[in-house]
């Protein structure tokens, strides 16, 4: 049996459940729970030292984000309690992709090919506006290295 070739179908998975070992039944939708998470906890740690996060929400990838602009904020606000902005619904890949995504993957290339390859792809950008590091959806120590990575930046700023 070869796995389904419609990124449609990658977005169904998350509308499944199953029961555990436990006999609890686990929706697949709180795998897509844990980077608004990680978001808002980074958010939460170091806004108040100048640290900004801007979500650009898009539908390029197995349709995860088809809802309208408000529909997502009101979503983000009152299931993820997120604080940071939110961009409009865009595109990241392709001809109509945010001159913005072409400028950050030119900068710093993916693995195997620049584009992006899933929701949540992370840019970490220096306070000087220099592309710093790219992270995949998956990584999960994000903040942990971003806190780092801004505490330096923020001792460095002081010295």
């Amino acid at each position: 049996m070869s796995p389904p070739s419609s990124a449609a179908n990658s977005a169904e998975f998350y509308s499944f459940s199953a029961e555990n070992i436990d006999g609890e039944m686990v929706s697949m939708e709180r795998l897509t729970d844990k980077n608004y998470a990680q978001l808002q906890e980074l958010y939460t740690s170091y806004a108040g030292q100048g640290l900004h996060i801007l979500a650009f929400p898009c539908n390029q990838f197995g349709h995860q984000e088809p809802g309208t602009n408000a529909e997502i904020k009101e979503n983000a606000l009152n299931k993820y309690h997120t604080t940071f902005e939110f961009f409009s619904k865009c595109d990241v890949n392709g001809s109509n992709a945010l001159p913005l995504f072409k400028y950050l993957q030119n900068a710093l290339p993916g693995t195997l090919i620049n584009s992006i390859k899933w929701n949540f792809t992370k840019f970490l950008i220096a306070r000087d506006g220099t592309p710093y590091k790219r992270y995949s959806p998956q990584t999960d120590p994000v903040v942990r290295s971003v806190g780092c990575f801004f505490n330096l930046i923020l001792y460095s700023t002081q010295v």
